[in-house]
């Protein structure tokens, strides 16, 4: 089984005591490769040096995450703007928006959106967006810019049954499945089956949204073959078959 995690955090400090060792397990446990998203201007070096260390392994996004949005966004963003002229990224993440905690700072998060969504047709780049509490807002801005020019994920996708077809509705989009799936109290596995099994990716987001049966302890790619025993309930398939076609699914919206 070899298995692509396309949304995973593992150069986060959460790792430090131990990264080398997070891959090699997740190495054994057939995950191949790492699709590694930034947060904001002070991760971008610890994303650069993890990359640099296993190249042929971790592939680095660049993008300003919702949450670290803040009143000095513009510079944030003219720093982003810089390390994608300066270096080689496979996609503009994580980006979005995120009403859950705070919502005073929606036009600029807005803005900030808006502005990376752009560089991804300009760069012609996928996107990895990070949505919470916020699909019309997110579903309003990709449609304003193109809604069939724009490509990427709906990361950590945990929508409801009408948010799934809607965002399915984005003919270039998949839906990234995570932990999330693996949750007793989720309502995501009673209607994911509706979505093609050609139109979704594996992701941790490690280490964050452990699955189960490791929920409440720190996540890391390793964990990816619990997600992909859930999927194969969900789609009445051999782990295999989900495997096979989820990977085959990361390399093509990733140009991989």
């Amino acid at each position: 089984m070899y298995l692509v995690d396309t949304h995973t955090h593992i150069y986060l400090e959460e790792f430090d005591a131990d990264r080398d060792a997070t891959i090699q397990r997740a190495l054994e446990a057939g995950v191949g490769e790492f699709y590694l998203p930034n947060i904001h201007q002070e991760s971008i070096a610890r994303l650069q040096e993890l990359c640099a260390r296993y190249p042929d392994k971790c592939f680095p996004m660049m993008g300003l995450h919702p949450t670290e949005v803040r009143e000095n966004y513009a510079q944030q963003l003219a720093a982003i703007a810089e390390e994608l002229d300066r270096q080689k990224y496979i996609a503009i993440g994580e980006i979005g928006l995120d009403l859950y905690w705070d919502k005073s700072l929606l036009n600029e998060q807005l803005i900030a959106f808006e502005t990376q969504v752009r560089w991804s047709l300009e760069r012609q780049l996928p996107i990895a967006v990070h949505s919470r509490e916020a699909f019309p807002q997110v579903f309003d801005v990709l449609r304003k810019i193109g809604a069939n020019d724009v490509r990427g994920v709906f990361h950590s996708f945990g929508g409801s049954e009408d948010e799934l077809h809607e965002a399915l509705s984005f003919p270039q989009f998949y839906i990234g499945i995570n932990g999330v799936l693996t949750f007793k109290n989720t309502r995501l596995r009673n209607y994911l089956h509706q979505a093609p099994l050609h139109r979704i990716v594996l992701e941790t987001d490690a280490p964050y949204l452990a699955p189960v049966p490791h929920r409440g302890k720190r996540n890391e790619p390793a964990y990816l073959t619990a997600v992909v025993q859930e999927l194969a309930k969900v789609y009445r398939l051999d782990p295999e078959k989900i495997a096979r076609q989820t990977t085959e699914n990361a390399h093509k919206l990733f140009d991989m």
